[in-house]
């Protein structure tokens, strides 16, 4: 089979358009990956074309063998569905999950986005916090939740309980929260350490002054939950915009009523009374 048949890469590309088209990529911002499953690699094994091994920049041996697709570095989102095998390629990793090489894609040359690293080892946490059902790590810029690292405290519970209290969903839909990652230099080590820290029991974590960061089981649960968050978030800028304080809002023994009725454990830390 031909890579561009794949359903999982029209999976692929359909949410790198969908993501450009919320507004959440100018120009190259953001990156995604997906974990292939060992059928689908089996499925489009015959245009796999092995480049040469290079450094990942960082250790990831629970991923050994594994293979991805992975967006371009300073490759632009816009041209995913139109240049698709110039914007993101799959590259397979090493049997010590320290190197990587291309296989498919980036056919006008580049590298694997620059936050290679990151994505890595969230998908290494995530493999083993989900029992390998988490496969797609996503990064993008929307410009709500970004405008709330400038005004909110850079805490998990401010994040969490103000997301939250915007709409009865949130809750359901992310009900571990979100982590708060405060502003480190892009692409590094540091930033991708800090994250994977915070994916051990979050699914979304929040770049301070940069975006976000969400993890999932497929596709459309990984943009669902980034949307449901980046909605929340405009939400709560409008409601700032119109008063700084609210009239009324959810309570803590309502999202204690919710979880019950929905089933879902919500963390005693974000249900905190308000002066």
């Amino acid at each position: 089979m031909k890579v561009l048949d794949a359903e999982f890469v029209k999976g692929f590309m359909r949410m790198a358009d969908d993501g450009w088209r919320q507004g959440w990529h100018e120009r190259n911002g953001g990156n995604l990956s997906y974990r292939i499953k060992p059928e689908e690699v089996e499925s489009v094994r015959e245009e796999l074309i092995p480049g040469e091994w290079k450094p990942i920049g960082a250790s990831v041996p629970k991923l050994a063998g594994e293979y991805f697709l992975v967006t371009g570095s300073g490759k632009y989102f816009r041209n995913v569905t139109i240049k698709p095998e110039d914007s993101f390629c799959i590259i397979e990793l090493d049997g010590m999950g320290e190197n990587y090489r291309v296989c498919w894609g980036l056919v006008n040359g580049g590298r694997p986005t620059s936050e290679l690293p990151s994505h890595l080892m969230n998908h290494e946490v995530k493999l083993l916090a989900s029992n390998g059902k988490h496969r797609v790590i996503y990064h993008a810029h929307p410009a709500n939740i970004i405008a709330l690292t400038f005004v909110l405290p850079l805490t998990d519970e401010a994040f969490t309980r103000e997301l939250w209290e915007m709409a009865t969903e949130c809750p359901v839909v992310f009900p571990a929260g979100v982590g708060v990652v405060p502003w480190m230099v892009p692409g590094g080590r540091d930033i991708a350490v800090a994250t994977s820290e915070l994916m051990k029991q979050y699914d979304v974590a929040i770049w301070a002054h940069h975006g976000m960061f969400a993890s999932g089981e497929d596709f459309d649960l990984t943009f669902g939950l980034m949307h449901t968050v980046e909605k929340s978030a405009e939400i709560l800028v409008k409601v700032r915009s119109m008063s700084p304080t609210k009239l009324q809002t959810i309570t803590p023994d309502e999202f204690r009523r919710l979880a019950k009725d929905f089933g879902v454990d919500l963390p005693e830390k974000f249900l905190f009374e308000k002066d």
